[in-house]
């Protein structure tokens, strides 16, 4: 009975530790959805509505007089509600992606009208099923086609569904006029949510568009550089060396003159070039601050920046940008942190920087193997490079790097 009872209890254990890790593991995964797939979910839920309507005529239905309704029109109607809501998702995930789907449009409709003339019901239940198919096929149609189809709905419900009452009321003028309503709103209102949803996606596109074009005039601008330096130095070492060829014969002491200034022109190109690609490889710390806090931002994490109001030297610039691009990663890849703050500070003749960061456990506290090769970039200008945990039992990683201001070698 002992063991018995200590194999059930660390079972239990163990199940609520796995229980708790997948928790904290969907927890991860939803923290780090980008803005635009969350919104795009949103947009999915938003869109049921109709959906949601269609059930809710369902359960006004049977859910007054239980008992009464024979099993098998149960079963029909289930199913009905079955497809149709199979349908209605396709059409969603159609007008999301920016596809077509007449034929769930001409199917779902063709289904409708048949459970209106086999199902029994009044406005305000049965009657929502064309209100909650105008709402979908409203998805992909334009604006003309969504006003047929919105008005013909309403129409085949009145021809064909009852008006009934609403409970003690027995006229059927407010069960008319609250189904006209419904069915003039929702196609409408699914029209505006895709509308948004079409916005922010093109808003997005045209986002990573400008990084694509910029990563591509700076592409040129480099070529254009690059071709401007070599050449014309390429140029002018060719014309001279065959001055100097044809002058070894004839004059050797020119020749000589000629060969000594190609070897300056070329000395000339190597340092233009040199030039040219460290100005090519410098990072602005200041546009490498609001990249890294603005992409950890859009991933849910609240950034606190604080920066120094002297200049920072270009080079010491450079390598404190590659930390904090560094310090990012690992805050995106090693961590569910909800919060970080960077500071960057001059004093004693030295820069600091720190990336403190919360959402760090035991086993992650570690930080990226990238740190390995940024402790050596650091130690290479006369600095030193930490990483580890921060205050103690809250979960935090902080990463430091002290660089002195005269350090680069």
């Amino acid at each position: 009975m002992t063991r018995t009872a200590a194999g059930t209890a660390a079972g239990t254990v163990a199940g609520t530790v796995a229980g708790s890790g997948a928790r904290r593991g969907l927890l991860k995964r939803r923290r780090k959805r980008s803005t635009v797939d969350r919104l795009r979910r949103s947009t999915v839920f938003s869109l049921l509505v109709g959906l949601f309507v269609a059930w809710a005529g369902f359960t006004l239905r049977f859910g007054a007089t239980p008992g009464m309704t024979p099993v098998f029109l149960v079963i029909v109607d289930l199913s009905g509600m079955a497809a149709f809501s199979v349908l209605y998702m396709r059409m969603i995930r159609a007008a999301v992606a920016g596809t077509e789907a007449m034929r769930e449009i001409v199917v779902s409709g063709l289904l409708v009208l048949v459970m209106l003339l086999v199902l029994d019901g009044e406005l305000w239940s049965l009657g929502l099923l064309t209100a909650a198919w105008s709402s979908g096929a409203a998805l992909l149609l334009n604006r003309a086609g969504t006003v047929a189809a919105s008005v013909g709905a309403a129409a085949v419900g009145l021809l064909l569904v009852p008006p009934g009452s609403f409970g003690p009321i027995p006229e059927p003028g407010p069960p008319i006029v609250a189904y006209l309503v419904m069915a003039a709103f929702l196609p409408w209102a699914n029209r505006f949510q895709l509308w948004f949803w079409k916005v922010v996606r093109s808003a997005e596109a045209g986002k990573e568009a400008m990084t694509r074009l910029a990563v591509t005039e700076e592409r040129l601008r480099f070529s254009r550089d690059l071709h401007d330096l070599v050449g014309h130095s390429l140029s002018a070492i060719a014309i001279k060396s065959e001055v100097a060829v044809k002058l070894s014969g004839i004059d050797a002491e020119r020749a000589t003159t000629e060969m000594e200034e190609v070897r300056g022109l070329a000395r000339e190109a190597l340092k233009e070039i040199r030039t040219a690609v460290r100005g090519y490889r410098t990072v602005d710390l200041d546009a490498e601050l609001r990249s890294m806090t603005a992409v950890l931002e859009a991933d849910g994490v609240r950034c606190t920046l604080e920066t120094p109001g002297e200049r920072i030297p270009e080079e010491l610039a450079t390598l404190l940008a590659w930390v904090v691009r560094e310090g990012t990663t690992n805050v995106l890849r090693h961590s569910s942190a909800t919060r970080c703050r960077i500071t960057i500070v001059l004093r004693d003749g030295a820069a600091v920087l720190e990336m403190t960061n919360d959402g760090v456990s035991a086993a992650d506290g570690r930080g990226g193997t990238g740190l390995a090769g940024l402790s050596e970039r650091v130690a290479a200008a006369g600095g030193v490079l930490t990483a580890g945990a921060g205050r103690a039992g809250a979960g935090e990683f902080r990463l430091r790097a002290t660089v002195p201001l005269e350090g680069e070698r």
